[in-house]
């Protein structure tokens, strides 16, 4: 049996020590940062209140400097959904990234819990802030607004496609790629889904990393089986429902094959006609499909060709400064450029292509 050794950290406590661990013990180490110094401080701080941005860079460094497997996961929220070229190019250009994740914040929240809920949540003993679940038809402050989530993507994307096709790899697109030709190399985006299961330190297995709840638990390993859990009656019938609730406008929706709906946990508002069970999310994910079939048509026509997805960077019209950046970079992309490979998971969550 092979054991994968991964890895999601806020990246504060990393050092030497820690850094040759990973590396000697074949991590996969994820870090979160949210972009700049002041985007990533908006909501990533410490108990203190104090910014962490510092120690999270200087254990990305770390990493860096002991040649570990490793990746950004940004989170998308309201403090940086405004600036998403200023975010990608940050990673990129200064943490020399080339595996980020993009995930998007949405917090739902009920009438009774939205208020406390803005300050943060909590659960612990002695705080009045309310233990996260995936209940209610609101959102908190911090929530990422679809159309914003929209344009966040596709900003990125129309820069990435340009320049920055198989130096730089970003989830989101290696899964939406695998989309094209009927490939599902995510949970969020498959039609069905129920593989992401989660354990807890005291052997509760539930559903989901996302559904950590009473209702979503299968049962304990120390009683039952793993593998019984997995292929219980109980667990087929939640990985089922990801497509059997598709309300009918997303069953007509031209681009279902890309997103089956999404995640579950962020279907809780109503479609155009009045059916419950649309994703939240859903007007930004259908803006970034469409806008990105033609160039993903291109790049899953290449694969399946044979050939390199980025091919279709001399096939995108750019900017003559982009044109002069290319020229200089072609020698080096053509020693590293890497067909598509199944995504890796990380931490319950998706994580970066990587081909390594």
């Amino acid at each position: 049996m092979r054991v994968l050794h991964t890895l999601q950290t806020n990246g504060t406590l990393i050092d030497d020590e820690w850094a040759k661990f990973f590396k000697q013990n074949n991590y996969l180490v994820g870090v979160s940062v949210d972009g700049p110094r002041d985007m990533h401080e908006a909501f990533r701080v410490t108990k203190g209140g104090e910014g962490s941005f510092d120690d999270v860079i200087r254990g990305w460094k770390c990493l860096q400097k002991h040649k570990v497997d490793a990746n950004i996961l940004c989170t998308i929220h309201a403090a940086n959904a405004d600036h998403p070229l200023k975010v990608y190019r940050f990673f990129r250009d200064e943490l020399k990234a080339e595996y980020i994740q993009l995930i998007p914040i949405v917090e739902r929240a009920t009438a009774e819990t939205i208020a406390l809920a803005n300050f943060g949540w909590g659960g612990r003993k002695g705080t009045d802030r309310p233990l996260y679940r995936q209940a209610g038809g609101l959102v908190t402050d911090r929530t990422v607004e679809a159309e914003k989530f929209g344009k966040f993507l596709i900003a990125i994307f129309d820069e990435w496609v340009k320049r920055d096709v198989g130096k730089v790899f970003v989830t989101t697109f290696d899964v939406a790629l695998g989309s094209w030709p009927g490939q599902h190399n995510s949970c969020i985006v498959s039609p069905t889904c129920g593989g992401a299961l989660a354990m807890e330190h005291n052997g509760d297995v539930y559903s989901c990393d996302h559904h950590v709840e009473p209702e979503y638990l299968l049962g304990n390993v120390r009683e039952t089986p793993l593998g019984d859990l997995v292929r219980s009656d109980k667990q087929r019938r939640f990985g089922q429902a990801k497509y059997d609730t598709l309300p009918a406008y997303c069953r007509k929706c031209p681009v279902l094959f890309a997103c089956y709906g999404e995640c579950p946990r962020n279907r809780f508002i109503k479609t155009p006609t009045g059916e419950d069970g649309l994703n939240y999310l859903c007007e930004g994910y259908k803006a970034f499909f469409l806008h990105i079939d033609r160039p993903m048509r291109i790049m899953a026509d290449l694969v399946r060709k044979g050939r390199y997805a980025d091919e279709i960077m001399r096939l995108i019209p750019a900017s003559p400064g982009e044109a002069a950046d290319r020229n200089v970079k072609a020698e080096l992309s053509s020693k590293r450029n890497r067909r598509l490979a199944p995504v890796r998971q990380q931490g319950g969550k998706q994580a970066c292509l990587t081909n390594r």
